[in-house]
């Protein structure tokens, strides 16, 4: 019981952290580039997720079994950060923050999609539902997206939806890497930062004057979003006794997120972002309970 109410408050704790990361995504590329928030942020999630593993004594074990996996890690590394947080940032640059937070939770529907060509699984009927309920849903966030912003970039609406495919890949690619997550997550960003900062310099964006805004969207979106948030559920899942219990709280953040977005950016409460929503954290609540009962 102690256990389960540990992986509980770690579960809370990561639901709010990421419930904020939509507002601070938003705040901070008023202030800076979207390079220059990725880079900075993978700067101070470096050092977070340096600190947990000096401090859980992994991280002699992370540095000495780099070079064994260093092709594997290199490729992790260029999608996550490197290319996911690029797409995410543009499309939070140039989307309602509901709109782009919102479409970004329908990953888990296209995992479900990539995972037939690249792993060979059938889709279910539940996955079927899950695949409609989901894209019906999009259809629904796109209409809020318009009513909110009087036009909606198409442009943005893509990055968004090609974000998740992405994230999809980063995560059928990590599952076959069987080293602890949060070592696999350091070694990626030990190698992402450098990348990051040549593309940074190259781009003309590099500024060593950077103002206490900029510097607290970096370290606020390192160690909350990049670090924090996924140690915290690395924790929760470690303690639990019963993962469904725990992975369902993940399903509070968008909608605690939808009143921060109101509260600190002013964007109207959509009644069409609520639907839209509504329909894809069904589709994958819908999925998640055939999966568990499959089992």
């Amino acid at each position: 019981m102690k256990k389960n109410a540990l992986a509980i408050a770690f579960a809370l704790l990561a639901v709010a952290m990421w419930s904020t990361v939509a507002t601070a995504f938003k705040l901070s590329l008023h202030e800076m580039s979207v390079l220059q928030l990725l880079t900075g942020a993978s700067v101070f999630s470096l050092g977070v997720l340096f600190i947990t593993l000096l401090i859980r004594g992994e991280f002699k074990h992370a540095v000495q079994t780099l070079p064994s996996s260093f092709k594997s890690i290199l490729i992790l590394a260029l999608l996550n950060p490197v290319l996911y947080y690029i797409v995410l940032f543009e499309a939070y640059d140039l989307l309602p923050a509901q709109v782009a937070q919102s479409l970004n939770y329908t990953w888990a529907i296209t995992l479900t999609l990539l995972s037939v060509p690249l792993l060979g699984h059938k889709l279910t009927r539940t996955d079927f539902l899950a695949i409609i309920l989901g894209y019906i849903g999009v259809v629904f966030i796109a209409f809020s997206g318009k009513s909110i912003a009087g036009e909606l970039s198409f442009w943005g609406v893509f990055l968004a939806l090609f974000s998740t495919i992405i994230w999809a890949s980063y995560w059928l690619l990590n599952a076959r890497n069987k080293a602890p997550p949060i070592t696999k997550l350091f070694q990626s960003f030990l190698l992402a930062t450098p990348i990051l900062l040549f593309i940074l310099i190259i781009s003309g964006d590099f500024s060593t004057h950077l103002s206490l805004k900029q510097l607290a969207g970096m370290a606020y979106v390192g160690v909350f979003e990049m670090g924090l948030a996924f140690i915290c559920w690395q924790m929760a899942m470690h303690y639990t006794t019963k993962v469904s219990q725990v992975s369902t709280l993940i399903f509070l953040s968008p909608f605690i997120s939808l009143f921060i977005i109101n509260k600190f950016l002013g964007e109207p409460l959509n009644i069409f972002t609520f639907i839209g929503l509504g329909l894809i954290v069904t589709g994958i609540l819908f999925q998640q309970y055939a999966d568990s009962k499959a089992r």
